[in-house]
């Protein structure tokens, strides 16, 4: 039996305002998931608060790099130390986002540990570099880029541990069908499967098949990381950036109940979701149903 524990990581820092003034309501996902009984109902210990450093931009400007590139290198290592004590004692992270770049914390925390996989269910491939964009910025959408050691120095080799992960190690799932990004994961060889292939191909099958892939003695376990925007924004509006063509609550269930229920998988977690987006919690109430069905048996 897992012995769960929720960490709150109400980070910001990777999105762009949604309007001049204001700040990315995403650092309230945690507060909401709680007002559901995430805690009480997945019957998990207390984490606490990974408090992140003030959103501030400054004098920012398109073309200077990762917007919060300083606040978000000196956050990452915090929250891994966070991460990996729980980790290291046997537990089961689930820790609340926050926007997608806190996933760099669960992917530094595992690489001081050794070797492992990430399966990211998410509307896009955060892939955006240098090497194929000139707008960089938001760190939110480069996740997966800056974890394979793709961007700016000062966010893709903290601690001299560049890459934290390797292409070979990722799972992608929920992408549209349209996305820019396939033909440079194809080309690089980085797994990803969107969402018409997955209803072709069967998600009950696909995500057996990408478990069985992970469980490997190459590997020391794997974690997963859910954008909420992988959901049809019909169904889950409440995102930054709400792409038509998405996974239904029981496509999404399949996949997380699957591969989060591994015995491989170490820990999860949750991003992108918008109280603010979303006055009457019918998203927040959606999530928690989703991660509490995967989780507990």
């Amino acid at each position: 039996m897992r012995n769960f524990v929720v960490v709150d990581a109400p980070s910001n820092l990777g999105l762009r305002p949604p309007a001049p003034g204001t700040v990315p309501g995403c650092y309230k996902l945690a507060g909401a998931l709680r007002e559901q009984g995430i805690v009480r109902r997945l019957g998990a210990r207390e984490g606490g608060v990974v408090v992140p450093p003030r959103y501030d931009r400054g004098d920012w400007q398109e073309g200077d790099g990762v917007f919060n590139a300083a606040a978000i290198a000196a956050y990452t290592p915090r929250l891994a130390d966070r991460i990996e004590q729980h980790v290291a004692a046997g537990d089961f992270p689930v820790v609340l986002g926050g926007d997608c770049s806190i996933q760099l914390g669960a992917s530094l925390a595992l690489r001081r540990r050794g070797r492992y996989g990430l399966v990211a269910i998410d509307g896009s491939a955060d892939f955006r570099h240098p090497g194929n964009s000139t707008a960089i910025g938001a760190a939110g959408g480069e996740e997966l880029a800056l974890g394979t050691g793709r961007g700016q120095r000062e966010l893709t080799d903290l601690e001299g541990l560049r890459p934290y992960l390797r292409d070979e190690d990722i799972r992608l799932f929920g992408m549209r069908d349209g996305d820019e990004d396939r033909a440079e994961l194809t080309r690089l060889k980085i797994s990803h499967t969107t969402v018409g292939e997955l209803r072709e191909r069967g998600v009950a099958e696909v995500a057996a098949a990408a478990a069985l892939s992970l469980e490997t003695p190459a590997l020391d376990g794997f974690w997963v990381h859910l954008d909420a925007d992988v959901l049809d924004p019909e169904i889950m509006p409440a995102v930054d950036s709400p792409d038509p063509g998405g996974l239904l609550p029981h496509e999404l269930a399949t996949l997380l109940r699957t591969l989060a229920g591994s015995a491989r998988c170490v820990g999860l977690n949750v991003t992108i979701y918008d109280p603010d987006l979303d006055p009457d919690g019918t998203g927040a109430a959606l999530l928690t149903d989703l991660v509490v069905g995967a989780l507990v048996p």
